[in-house]
């Protein structure tokens, strides 16, 4: 477990599912502008960053090429970073394929399931949520191919233009990939990441559970001690989390 202590007036900040890229890069550059003014404010009081997943709506790392664009969150992650304001990146379901890119480049750890934080003494699991939980075979099945080392090298081996252009047309049409569905709350027994939390909770207690994927701003009170978060998405909501002593959800300034 990770623990972080925040210094006097300093927060912990959260978001997910940015999907940076769809449907096209013409039409998501005013989010990610949005998204860079959030980041530099933040980082003015930030003792720790956590970024979700989905921060692409679709990511691929060959040996020596990554996507093209994204130049403005990049460069911001960047210059947080050497501020020496620590970053955390969980990934999504559209960025699944990223490996040690933010590592090397931007000293940005990358996270592929969901981990244990304490935070000034509250403990916390965080993760970016896709796959957890009962139900939603088809994607899990699809994660499990996607993932699959054989199926990676050999996706390696399109050209980049050809294979950035099919992973961008899979991620924003195929509704497994997409999470188009995934903007409506289906009531408590429904929800796959709330049963499982109820699930976690039986081998150990959490104060809190801070998921993305679900594109829903949520607060759901498990039990009398132990809260399930979703963070929204900068899509439709413009959502974040916000924590000192108390977890806040947010939404961004206009």
């Amino acid at each position: 477990m990770i623990c972080i202590q925040t210094s006097e007036n300093k927060k912990v900040y959260f978001a997910s599912d940015q999907h940076f890229g769809a449907p096209t890069y013409e039409a998501s550059l005013p989010r990610e502008k949005k998204f860079v003014a959030w980041l530099d404010a933040v980082k003015q009081d930030a003792e720790v960053i956590f970024i979700l997943g989905d921060l692409f709506d679709f990511w691929f790392e060959y040996k020596t090429v990554v996507p093209k664009g994204f130049v403005r969150v990049l460069g911001k992650l960047a210059e947080i970073r050497d501020a020496g304001i620590p970053i955390h990146f969980f990934v999504g379901n559209h960025d699944l394929w990223m490996r040690d890119y933010f590592e090397k480049e931007l000293n940005i750890p990358v996270y592929y399931k969901p981990q244990e934080f304490e935070i000034n003494g509250k403990t916390f699991l965080i993760g970016h949520g896709d796959g957890l939980g009962p139900g939603d075979m088809g994607y899990k099945r699809m994660k499990k191919v996607f993932t699959f080392p054989l199926f990676q090298w050999l996706f390696r081996w399109l050209h980049p233009d050809l294979g950035v252009k099919l992973g961008q047309y899979m991620s924003v049409k195929n509704k497994l990939i997409s999470g188009e569905e995934d903007a409506k709350f289906l009531g408590n027994e429904n929800e796959w990441l709330v049963q499982y939390c109820y699930r976690k909770l039986e081998e150990k207690p959490y104060d809190f559970f801070v998921f993305g994927h679900r594109h829903l701003p949520l607060e759901i009170d498990l039990n009398e001690h132990s809260k399930y978060i979703n963070l929204g998405d900068w899509i439709q909501y413009f959502t974040y989390g916000e924590f000192m002593k108390t977890f806040k959800l947010k939404k961004a300034d206009s």
